[in-house]
């Protein structure tokens, strides 16, 4: 199935189908403008395919807008995963494909949705750097995390943040002196977090440390995350990079 878009000057976003038949859209789905871009081809899709009940229409969501929002935070804020994903389920695709979700929350909320696995890009980056201990940053990604280091046979070294007196304490579980470590997450907004990660690391003796996530925002750019993070390993659902600190795996 073959389709063009285009964007009007005061925004707005329209599709056209060149044939018919099955289809595939494939979106970074990063912004709220891709998931219109994405309504707008499946409405047309639909037209045109009222009488060929047979035809499959699938989507693929490289990096979900909002998936971090995956619950009402506090007493009166939006549930905003809850209202894309709703916006998502109202194309009614036969499927949704979704890298690397942030969470199962994400799964649980958009129908006929299925997993894209991180695992490849990770096993590059793990082969890339030479066999290093893989590092959990916190407790919501211990899970991941070792289901890799199983399909690895990698050693795994857990870590926790914790707050004590409003000051951020970061725990490491296990020994990492003189050994190359790799801190493995989904998704990295400004970076802060691995910054004194892998600080802590290296104050426990680690040679060097590496950072992969699936999702690079990095909306602050690499200054400070150069302070103690050697290199860092992402895919390029989010953006394209070119800076010779990272090295990006091409998923779009």
């Amino acid at each position: 199935m073959k389709y063009e878009t285009k964007k009007f000057k005061d925004g707005q976003v329209t599709a056209k189908i060149i044939d018919n038949g099955d289809i595939h859209i494939k979106i970074r789905g990063n912004s709220y403008e891709d998931l219109f871009k994405a309504a707008t081809i499946k409405e047309a899709w639909d037209a045109e395919n009222a009488t060929h009940k047979n035809a499959v229409a699938q989507l693929t969501i490289f990096c979900l807008i909002g998936q971090r929002s995956d619950r009402r935070f506090n007493k009166g804020e939006s549930f905003d995963l809850k209202v894309i994903s709703r916006f998502i389920n109202s194309m009614q695709f036969d499927k949704v494909y979704i890298l690397h979700p942030h969470s199962s929350i994400t799964l649980a909320l958009i129908d006929k949705s299925e997993k894209i696995s991180h695992f490849p890009f990770v096993e590059k980056a793990y082969q890339a750097i030479g066999n290093p201990v893989l590092v959990s940053p916190d407790a919501g990604a211990y899970k991941t995390t070792h289901e890799i280091a199983e399909k690895l046979n990698a050693d795994l070294v857990p870590s926790n943040k914790v707050r004590i007196d409003g000051a951020p304490v970061i725990s490491i579980q296990g020994d990492v002196k003189n050994k190359q470590c790799l801190i493995v997450d989904d998704l990295a907004d400004g970076g802060r977090t691995f910054k004194f990660l892998a600080k802590e690391l290296k104050s426990q003796g680690a040679a060097k440390v590496f950072l992969y996530v699936t999702h690079a925002q990095f909306n602050y750019g690499f200054d400070e995350l150069k302070e103690t993070i050697d290199h860092i390993y992402c895919s390029n659902s989010y953006k394209d990079i070119n800076n010779l600190f990272v090295t990006q795996y091409d998923v779009v």
